[in-house]
């Protein structure tokens, strides 16, 4: 069966099942894939399959979103409780 994806919104269409070629299909069981569209990579960073370095960048992705969370707290912290004199 042949397999489309929608390059601009990334849907899908097609008999996703027979598709078993991409190595994508590694990563359809990780946590955060989830139906309708499966494993998300729209720029193709995973495209060769590689576990370590899916391993990596998703460690990399949640220290730096934790990190924008304490940037965050830290923008809008002063302007709620005030701001020291000085």
């Amino acid at each position: 069966g042949m397999f489309f994806q929608d390059g601009l919104t990334g849907s899908a269409w097609g008999d996703w099942a027979l598709y078993t070629a991409s190595p994508l299909r590694a990563f359809e069981n990780e946590l955060g894939a989830q139906a309708p569209l499966g494993f998300f990579d729209p720029l193709g960073l995973s495209s060769d399959g590689d576990a370590y370095s899916f391993r990596r960048r998703r460690s990399v992705e949640i220290k730096h979103g934790r990190v924008c969370m304490l940037a965050t707290m830290g923008y809008i912290t002063p302007e709620l409780t005030g701001k020291f004199p000085g």
